[in-house]
């Protein structure tokens, strides 16, 4: 089990009008804010956005993405036009991923320092 996810940012303020609007959708909530990051969390998993700790520039993981299980399409069509809205990019539309199952419905953003972050359900509905 994962315990926490965190990325790094370069402007609190600005992954903090993203994430705010974004993750109530798949349900994490905000927990703690201060000049050097947010939190998040659900149950006893923890999200976290953050100025990196080394004082260096936050960079974007090639390769890398995390996923959000939801509990249907409707709310995968959701976090992506929130995501939109609020300094998100495109980086996949809403729609079934048959490759991966026939049932798997998801939809690929970037946050506004470019990290990507998906919503997924396997509902059919």
């Amino acid at each position: 089990m994962i315990h926490h996810v965190s990325v790094g940012t370069n402007d609190v303020q600005r992954a903090k009008r993203f994430y705010d609007a974004v993750l109530p959708i798949v349900g994490i909530v905000p927990m703690a804010e201060d000049e050097g990051g947010l939190g998040y969390g659900s149950g006893t998993f923890h999200f976290s956005v953050q100025v990196p700790i080394d004082g260096q520039p936050a960079t974007v993981g090639n390769g890398s993405h995390i996923a959000f299980a939801v509990e249907n399409r409707a709310m995968v069509d959701r976090f992506h036009a929130s995501a939109l809205k609020h300094g998100g990019s495109d980086d996949g539309a809403p729609g079934l991923r048959s490759n991966y199952d026939p049932n798997y419905y998801g939809a690929f953003v970037r946050d506004p320092d470019g990290h990507k972050i998906e919503a997924v359900t396997y509902s059919a509905k």
